[in-house]
Formats: structure tokens, sequence, C-alpha cells
């Protein structure tokens, strides 16, 4: 009867930020070299759209917030009401 031997379980686990793996993957460009810290320069780091898709869908639904506010406001209105209730009941009188 054979014994495997345990494999050592590591008891921490490496990680790094998202722009770093990010920034590790990327090639050198011309006239660049890599950095081994992964620091970059300001105009790479600029460049740079690492989150940029979760900033718009934070931005977007900011303004649709704010939009919604001000048709809540809008339709509270006391003008607003009687307008559309006036559309509602001429549409509901034409079909009689």
């Amino acid at each position: 009867m054979s014994t495997a031997t345990p494999t050592a379980i590591p008891t921490a686990i490496p990680t790094a930020s998202p722009t770093a793996l990010h920034r590790a993957e990327k090639p050198a460009t011309a006239g660049t070299a890599a950095r081994a810290d992964g620091a970059c320069t300001v105009r790479e780091c600029l460049a740079d759209d690492t989150g940029a898709t979760t900033a718009e869908y934070a931005i977007t639904t900011l303004a649709a917030c704010g939009f919604a506010a001000v048709l809540v406001v809008l339709l509270k209105s006391g003008e607003v009401r009687s307008l559309l209730m006036g559309i509602i009941t001429s549409a509901l009188s034409m079909g009689s």
C-alpha cells in the first residue's frame, strides 16, 4: 500500500489589484520600457481606461435618478395633473 505525501497548502494567497494585473498584461509600447514595480507615467495612467465602464454606468444611473425626480415633481403639480386627467377623460369618452 502506497501512501501519498501531502502537498503543502499555502498560508497566504498573493493578491493584486485589477489595475496592477491590467498593467502587468500590457506589453511595453514603443519608446517605453516596462517597469517592474507596476508604476506608470502620467500619460500611461491617463490613457488607462480600467474602470471606465463602471463610471459610465454610475453617471448614467445618477442622471436617470435626477430625471425621475424632476418627473415626480412635475407630475405632482396641480396643472399637470389636471392636464393629464383632461387627456385621459377625452380619450375614454371618444370610445363610447
